[in-house]
């Protein structure tokens, strides 16, 4: 029986967290409302507002916030979520290491991408709770010794994410070799994309690949990026031009639109790394029964075919996503 009341009492103890903190997010979070019909200006002020983070960077947001307050009210019933004082990054750096702390000290061991994840949320949080504060700042304010800026920007986080790094990269959970490829990495992405001595298969993957990658180099896109552009957005004119205008519809870091172009010319110097050749490869390898219509990239069949019906929309970023 007393077994019994104990389960009891912890769900009910649990539901009241839950609850809790439903009612903390719905009150703070929610801080785009519903569009005012009767004002335009305003309708569009908040639909500008709303774009500046995606749903799903939002949502996953509010997931990790939820998850934070969760932590912190069961380990103290009286914790106050919208508090902020010299003790709230000692409890974001708590949550953090509660959540990518090793797994054999007890701690759930994620990795170094969850604790950027988490400091992005945070930031958010605290920026909807104290809208009004400097978002480039931590200090405290010698008058009323209150605590002014973002927790998520005082020097005890950002010493502790660096500390984390460095010991997940110690334990081979971060890679100590992450760079940005140079210009001997293209050259050598190349040689190898476009072997002479691979099958026929191999070599039409390969060009198609190595245009991909060398696009994302010259215009320093990410790679799911790269993958988006459609035969429209490739203008190209030869024997009139001496370079070749793509122009992308949206990206990560421009989510209601890219308001410009990019103008890649021809290089002769260095044919390799040549935007002009390697596009020009890319249609001779499609041939003329691919329509110009659609997504650029197409993958490639076990028999060398390009199956425009199954064209490169995504990437997890390894050679074998453009095969």
């Amino acid at each position: 029986q007393i077994t019994d009341e104990a389960c009891k009492l912890h769900l009910e103890d649990s539901d009241s967290i839950e609850e809790h903190i439903h009612i903390i997010i719905a009150g703070s979070v929610e801080d785009f409302p519903e569009d005012d019909t009767s004002d335009s200006a305003a309708k569009f002020a908040a639909q500008i507002a709303r774009a500046s983070i995606t749903d799903k960077t939002r949502s996953n947001h509010v997931r990790i916030i939820k998850a934070y307050i969760r932590y912190h009210l069961r380990r103290n019933p009286k914790w106050n979520a919208k508090e902020v004082t010299v003790q709230t990054p000692q409890d974001i750096n708590m949550f953090i290491t509660q959540k990518c702390g090793p797994a054999a000290d007890g701690f759930e061991g994620r990795k170094y991408s969850t604790a950027v994840s988490t400091r992005a949320a945070l930031t958010l949080w605290y920026r909807t709770i104290r809208p009004n504060e400097s978002i480039v700042e931590w200090r405290m304010e010698e008058d009323t010794k209150a605590w002014r800026g973002l927790p998520t920007r005082s020097p005890e986080v950002s010493r502790f994410m660096i500390g984390l790094e460095k010991t997940k990269a110690k334990a081979g959970e971060v890679s100590q070799s992450a760079r940005a490829l140079s210009l001997q990495d293209m050259h050598r992405l190349h040689d190898l994309c476009l072997d002479p001595k691979a099958s026929i298969a191999e070599q039409r993957a390969g060009i198609i690949r190595y245009t991909a990658y060398l696009l994302a180099w010259l215009m320093m896109l990410r790679i799911e990026e790269v993958v988006r552009p459609q035969f429209s957005s490739v203008d190209m004119i030869p024997g009139e031009r001496e370079y070749v205008e793509i122009s992308l519809i949206t990206r990560k870091s421009a989510q209601t639109g890219v308001t410009h172009s990019w103008r890649l010319y021809a290089n002769d110097l260095d044919p390799k790394i040549c935007p002009v050749r390697a596009l020009i490869r890319l249609a001779m390898t499609y041939g003329d029964n691919v329509r110009l219509s659609g997504p650029l990239f197409l993958r490639v069949n076990a028999a060398g075919a390009i199956n425009q019906a199954q064209p490169i929309v995504s990437s997890s970023g390894s050679p074998s996503s453009f095969g």
